[in-house]
């Protein structure tokens, strides 16, 4: 094996270990004791955790056994072993890890609580595991059904917060609900992050320099449309080439840095990208679903 395979592996299990770590601190510190709940699998074994005073561990490994069974016959098997260690991980983490409570503030919780458990399954993620079983659900009901991942996920979330309003007060249920938003927003800013893909379509008089700007200076690709100048009806008709091309957050100052050396007075358009596949973009890891 090469070093720099052996480094992505090392990299992987970093990333999944601190995932499991980040997520055991949210759990433990935040959310357990103050009987908030998350949404998907995780929150479906919190919530069972409260009403029975089972350890969660437990229910982390008997809610998710399924969808990795699920994920091994119908989706990957590489999914299924990578699930398995990610939800034995965190299983064990919560069984054995001593995180202290830091506040019965209920905001403070909801933020946090959620902040670090959607940090954690970011992590994860990042480092190709998987330590809540709700999107391998969600993926095959959404080939079954067909419809959205995001509507499945949605439909199993009111279930369950449903169920929170019922067995624990509409209060708790609706600082769930925040901690699940504060959850899901930080496992999307960490997935994506500053690496968003950005789309930019430019209108120029330059566009053979900016072209050659793209692609030697910031190491990208660009796509030239054919397009028709249509400022106004006074203004004859002309062709132009506009160009398009997709990098990410990070890439955007170096950007706009070319664009204002080469043409000041250029139309530029931006708009964020959910995923890209081929071409000469930096990937964003990726979920292994």
């Amino acid at each position: 094996m090469k070093v720099k395979e052996i480094l992505n592996q090392f990299k992987k299990i970093l990333f999944l270990i601190l995932g499991i770590l980040s997520a055991t601190f949210g759990l433990k510190s935040f959310l357990l004791p103050n009987k908030f709940i998350d949404g998907g699998v995780t929150g479906l074994s919190m919530l069972t955790s409260v009403l029975s005073s089972i350890p969660i561990s437990i229910f982390v490994i008997i809610f998710n056994m399924p969808f990795i069974i699920l994920a091994f016959y119908n989706l990957s098997k590489e999914l299924a072993i990578r699930a398995i260690f990610g939800i034995l991980g965190l299983s064990l983490a919560l069984a054995i890890i001593p995180f202290p409570i830091l506040t019965y503030d209920r905001l403070l919780v909801a933020i946090f609580g959620g902040f670090f458990l959607g940090a954690g399954i970011a992590f994860a993620i990042r480092g190709g595991g998987v330590i809540d079983g709700t999107e391998i659900l969600a993926v095959f009901l959404s080939r079954k059904l067909h419809t959205t991942v995001g509507d499945i996920i949605l439909a199993i979330n009111i279930i369950i917060f449903s169920i929170v309003a019922l067995f624990l007060g509409i209060e708790v249920a609706f600082y769930s609900i925040l901690t699940y938003l504060s959850a899901s927003k930080t496992t999307d800013y960490i997935i994506e992050g500053i690496e968003e893909y950005i789309a930019v379509i430019i209108v120029s008089e330059h566009p053979e320099e900016l072209r050659k700007a793209i692609l030697f200076n910031l190491g990208r690709g660009a796509t030239i449309f054919k397009g028709r100048k249509g400022l106004s009806e006074k203004e004859p008709q002309s062709d132009i080439d506009i160009l398009y091309t997709v990098l990410t957050r990070l890439e955007l100052p170096k950007l706009t840095v070319e664009i204002n050396k080469i043409d000041p007075k250029a139309f530029v358009v931006m708009h964020k990208v959910k995923d890209t596949i081929g071409g000469y973009i930096k990937k964003r890891p990726q979920s292994v679903i």
